[in-house]
């Protein structure tokens, strides 16, 4: 299995996180760096937040996007209309690319959903030519994302199954400080770089947080789908105080940290 991430249908995925992670893209860009004429792969594209950001750039040669998910590589290919980007379902840890293929391989938001994520580090050091840079971010699940956390905790504050959920939340693969750098470094790249970047969520109401997790979406969802339907209930009137927090229903924002991490292919 190479992705732990649920889901179901493109649109939940954008109300969920596909939205925010557009927002999260050209932070990430800035960081990752680009230059003209290069080759550039998007690792782990989902609906494509990253390789279309990526195509604003007119000076790009090449963009390859791959995702594991045939619900976002369908979605993905849908939006396209540049003939420098080419869309198609690939493994992150077993890349269908030749050594040196690219200047840059890049992932948003997706090494945290890899079982085996130095394998996929690994893999992209190999496809990025020397002097190529790899660079990724994934949220900071446990310290950076107050909004989920405001969920999670709530939920976690319910039952022992959501206890058991939020440490498998909080927990995932490059997510605890220092992880994805060390990783990086353990694979041979060089220079390696950690920051933290941030932006906000923001909501117009509690329904504009919840559908998505109500109709199974990511990992939350995937948890709520596995409750009856009192406890589904029960649940959601938990999160739904908590989002209010005595107030009328309406907008919230909430700031999200991500860590990134950038090295050099030696």
């Amino acid at each position: 299995m190479t992705s732990t991430f649920t889901v179901h249908a493109a649109s939940g995925y954008e109300q969920l996180m596909g939205r925010w992670s557009r927002r999260l893209a050209p932070k990430f860009i800035e960081f990752a760096g680009l230059a003209g004429g290069e080759t550039i792969l998007d690792v782990g594209c989902g609906t494509g937040s990253l390789t279309f950001e990526l195509a604003k750039s007119a000076d790009l040669a090449e963009i390859q996007a791959i995702d594991f998910s045939p619900v976002f590589v369908a979605a993905a290919k849908e939006k396209n209309t540049d003939p420098r980007v080419t869309i198609n379902q690939a493994d992150a840890t077993a890349l269908p690319f030749s050594d040196n293929a690219f200047d840059r391989a890049l992932a948003l938001l997706v090494l945290h959903f890899v079982p085996e994520a130095g394998k996929a580090v690994a893999e992209m050091r190999r496809v990025a030519r020397p002097g190529g840079i790899v660079a990724a971010v994934v949220w900071d699940h446990y310290g950076g994302m107050t909004g989920m956390r405001m969920m999670i905790d709530t939920i976690a504050a319910v039952s022992e199954s959501g206890r058991q959920m939020r440490s498998r939340y909080c927990f995932q693969p490059m997510m605890q400080p220092g992880e994805m750098k060390r990783t990086f470094v353990e694979q041979g790249l060089a220079d390696v770089t950690e920051a933290e970047l941030m932006i906000r969520m923001d909501y117009s109401d509690f329904d504009d947080l919840w559908a998505p997790i109500r109709a199974g979406e990511g990992p939350l969802g995937k948890y709520v789908t596995t409750l009856d339907a009192a406890e589904r209930e029960r649940v959601e009137a938990a999160v739904r105080d908590a989002y209010q927090a005595g107030r009328p229903d309406g907008p919230r924002s909430f700031a999200n940290v991500a860590w990134a991490c950038r090295g050099i292919v030696p």
